[in-house]
């Protein structure tokens, strides 16, 4: 492991040197790539060591601003040779601490390789430079009757969820990026370009390469380019909210929706906390008791038809004040007031700082898992709302946090977050569903993978980073390495 050391320390930002980062380093990438697209200024470095969770800002040394896969390259070469650290960095929307320069070095922004550059409509595909955003995406292909499903929420650039294997609300009826990506372009520590995957549908040739990049937070290859599935809009839409008087009923709802087949394309959990939070930060006035947000996809007569067996279902588990609605302009109010449930709750305590952390467990286990965590919120005495994507059996608390906070009321929160995580894995879950490892979970993954599937996970990052200069400090814990 390379060694860190303090360049420097404030109250809201740390910055590592590596070392290597000297004014002839620089001076050489402003030589190959150019002066504007190299950049050392202090706030540019702030805000690119910087994500939305509630880690410590760790700053590069330098930002780099990549145009193409051949500026990616030469950036790769150059550090390589002086053993440089390298960070990835899309539109700074993750949850773990992925872009934080731990050690140093340079941050690279992939922000400017936004084009499209293709759209299949008869194959259902696209090609995408990785700083494409999902809402751009979608806006490009409103009028082809395609769309690309996975919502996690924030505007996050393409890259960035290929990179952290994310999801969101669709997951539930149109999978995660692993599900969604048919192929990648990837710059790899040695400065070579790679291919994976293709255009074809399925593939049983080689080691499966997507899958590898997918989720490995920029600590194996850089992506430059992303082939992605595509899917048909639907014909009609209709949404759905129903309260309950109780957690644990609004749950067991959700998943015996499931166990019927319903093919229901969103369905959200939030606590009496959270509608608390959503109706004062957007403005609301549902009732402030557990509460399934869905949506349904489909044929006018087959949406209707799912409604009804929802809104049944629901009335057996005590649901009430089933609300449907096909109009465009109230969905969108309410999948709007659903993805700024997060800052909602930050609202809750205001000047604080998310901890926002996930898990999933298998959905025969997921009452179980939120009713106990909610009863350790409760006890422990902290503000922690709750919400999540139950159709997958993925949920996420919010964990507030402020600066002035006392010691005990951090280890508090540390000690739900690591009970939350903990309890998920014994019930045969993972410590994370969508947000990724980061900086903030490498210890759990020997609990939930084993030692020697750790170790398997640090041979082959060595054998594609045998350097280490790829995000390091993300996703496997520094013992392994």
């Amino acid at each position: 492991m390379m060694s860190k050391r303090w360049l420097r320390y404030t109250k809201f930002s740390r910055f590592f040197s590596s070392g290597r980062v000297n004014v002839d380093f620089i001076a050489n990438l402003r030589t190959i790539l150019g002066d504007d697209k190299v950049n050392t200024k202090t706030p540019v470095l702030e805000a690119h060591g910087r994500d939305e969770s509630h880690h410590k800002v760790s700053a590069p040394e330098a930002v780099v601003f990549a145009n193409c896969t051949e500026d990616v390259v030469a950036t790769v070469r150059a550090c390589r040779e002086a053993k440089v650290p390298i960070i990835p960095f899309g539109t700074g929307t993750s949850l773990e601490g992925h872009v934080s320069a731990v050690e140093g070095g340079i941050s690279l922004d992939v922000r400017n390789m936004d084009q499209i550059l293709e759209v299949n409509e008869s194959d259902m595909d696209c090609l995408v430079q990785p700083g494409v955003t999902r809402k751009a995406l979608n806006n490009e292909l409103r009028h082809t009757g395609l769309f690309f499903p996975i919502d996690p929420g924030a505007d996050a650039s393409l890259g960035g969820m290929v990179a952290t294997g994310a999801s969101g609300t669709n997951a539930v009826r149109y999978g995660t990026m692993r599900h969604n990506v048919l192929g990648l372009k990837a710059v790899m520590a040695n400065g070579e370009i790679i291919k994976t995957g293709g255009r074809a549908r399925k593939s049983s040739a080689g080691y499966d390469l997507t899958r590898l990049l997918t989720g490995s937070e920029g600590t194996l290859g850089i992506i430059t380019e992303i082939r992605l599935r595509l899917h048909g809009q639907p014909e009609a839409v209709s949404a759905a909210v129903v309260s309950f008087n109780d957690l644990e009923s609004a749950v067991d709802t959700s998943v015996s929706l499931l166990q019927y087949g319903i093919p229901v394309a969103r369905m959200e959990v939030l606590d009496s906390i959270s509608m608390t939070a959503v109706n004062s930060y957007s403005k609301l006035s549902y009732k402030e008791q557990p509460t399934l947000f869905f949506e349904f996809h489909g044929s006018e007569a087959s949406v209707e038809e799912q409604s009804q067996v929802a809104k049944e279902i629901s009335q057996s588990y005590g649901g009430s004040d089933f609300e449907w609605s096909v109009h465009e302009e109230d969905r969108n109010a309410l999948w709007q007031a659903r993805h700024d449930a997060y800052y909602a709750a930050l609202a809750l305590r205001p000047g604080s700082r998310g901890w926002p952390t996930d898990v999933c467990v298998p959905i025969s286990r997921l009452a179980e898992c939120i009713s106990q965590t909610a009863n350790d919120i409760n006890q422990t005495g902290i503000v922690a709302p709750i919400f999540g994507h139950v159709g997958d059996g993925n949920f996420h608390v919010i964990l507030n946090v402020c600066e002035d906070d006392t010691e005990e009321y951090i280890q508090k929160t540390q000690d739900v977050n690591d009970r939350l995580i903990r309890r998920a894995i014994a019930m045969g879950g993972t410590c994370t569903g969508e947000h990724g490892v980061g900086i903030g979970k490498t210890k759990y993954l020997e609990q939930e993978h084993g030692e020697e599937a750790v170790r398997t996970m640090a041979l082959i990052k060595k054998a594609l980073d045998p350097e280490g200069l790829l995000n390091p400090g993300k996703i496997i814990h520094a013992k392994f390495m």
